[in-house]
């Protein structure tokens, strides 16, 4: 019984070796991020076609709009991992006051658009929109962090007045804007990032047990004075789409899951997609992703996830720079609060919230300012003392390999050109 037992403990040991490595955070949330949106570009292009023909549209329009937009989105997440701390600080009150003003043109007849009874978009002209609310998530984050971060600094945060204003104000109006559209998801999720804001500075437990007390009553008001919130709260657990269908959704969600198995029925496979559920390629991404890939599949997707959440959770862990700590927590708050709300509906175990699972689900306006939080969280990991150290051992490495590399084919070159061209 010696044998199994040791090496179990030298399978372990070198496990946490290379969980304690100094890049491991920087390669799990580049390699998870990069990995969740590839595999996301593949189950929108599947989970698409059917409702873009539907809509007379060509079967690609849903893929097309969202490379486009993981296009651009690894350009900011490429700025956003070469951006200086001080730059990424700059950015939190114009981005601020951009999407503020942004917010409040929503409300505006003639400029704010409605869909699926969300007052929340503003076209851009021809098929593209922009959802301000989904910055919101990222001003906040950034605004927050810069925020706690210089009152930190100072002291101030021990006084209660300090740890709340101007950050729960500021946050109470981002709520409101988006309450006046009637997109209680996004709320909850702005709400999750005050909450983790506010636990990363050290607030008591009494303030949230006082805050969540004061939550829990508005949700309620909210939630009574709305039938389609109701009906949302009523499907919960449902098996059957009920006498008015109002538990479709819900219950073809679990349908696709059910009948993925363990493989899943293939790549394009899907039944649900084909009028059954209710926006396969968005809210509901993950229900046809179990239905094609199966139990394997959406397995693999939550693991990629915890993966990103856990580098996030080191990178602020370890970090000395406070700015750094509440961005990075801020940041995985946001990810993993609507990842889990997303999956959680899917599940069943939450009502529908419509918000789309983060990098995964067609959306450019909530794929771009993850995309560049994501780079933030990356360019925190290759700050990390031990990480910078390790990058700048590895660098000469590399500059000798491809010089070695040059050196064969130059001389591979040479060789094959015929006498008279030397």
């Amino acid at each position: 019984m010696r044998r199994p037992a040791a090496g179990l403990r030298r399978l372990y040991l070198r496990a946490k070796r290379t969980w304690d490595r100094p890049l491991t955070a920087y390669y799990l949330i580049l390699g998870g991020s990069l990995l969740i949106t590839g595999l996301g570009l593949v189950m929108v292009f599947s989970a698409s076609q059917i409702e873009a023909l539907r809509s007379g549209l060509s079967s690609t329009y849903f893929f097309r709009k969202q490379l486009l937009a993981a296009a651009l989105g690894g350009v900011l997440l490429l700025a956003a991992a070469r951006m200086p701390t001080a730059f990424q600080r700059g950015l939190a009150y114009p981005l601020l006051a951009v999407t503020v003003f942004l917010m409040c043109l929503v409300q505006i007849p003639g400029i704010g658009q409605e869909v699926n009874g969300n007052r929340n978009w503003i076209g851009l002209g021809g098929p593209f929109q922009l959802q301000p609310s989904e910055f919101g998530k990222l001003a906040l984050v950034l605004w927050g962090a810069d925020l706690l971060a210089r009152k930190g600094e100072r002291r101030l945060l021990v006084q209660w007045k300090h740890l709340l204003v101007p950050l729960v104000p500021v946050a109470l109006l981002l709520l409101g804007l988006i309450m006046l559209g009637r997109d209680m998801g996004t709320a909850i999720i702005l709400a999750a990032i005050l909450l983790g804001l506010l636990w990363l500075a050290g607030a008591p437990l009494r303030l949230f047990g006082g805050m969540l007390a004061v939550g829990g009553v508005l949700g309620a008001l909210l939630i009574g004075t709305s039938g389609n919130r109701l009906a949302r709260f009523a499907c919960l657990g449902a098996t059957e789409p009920g006498p008015n269908y109002e538990c479709w959704q819900a219950v073809h969600g679990i349908y696709a899951l059910a009948s993925g198995g363990w493989f899943g029925s293939g790549l394009g496979a899907s039944v649900e997609k084909w009028g059954q559920l209710p926006e396969p390629h968005t809210d509901f991404i993950f229900a046809v992703t179990g239905e094609e890939l199966g139990l394997t599949g959406t397995l693999s997707v939550l693991a990629l996830f915890a993966a990103l959440g856990y580098a996030g959770i080191r990178v602020a862990g370890r970090t000395e720079d406070p700015f750094v700590r509440y961005a990075a927590g801020g940041v995985i708050t946001w990810i993993t609060a609507q990842a889990v709300v997303n999956i959680g509906a899917v599940l069943g175990l939450l009502p529908i919230a419509g918000v789309p699972l983060p990098l995964f689900s067609y959306g450019g306006s909530a794929l771009l300012p993850t995309m560049f939080a994501v780079g933030l969280l990356i360019s925190f990991a290759r700050r990390e003392p031990a990480a910078r150290r390790a990058l700048a051992m590895r660098q000469p490495a590399v500059r000798r390999k491809l010089a070695g590399v040059r050196r064969k084919t130059m001389r591979r070159s040479a060789v094959r050109r015929p006498s008279g061209e030397r």
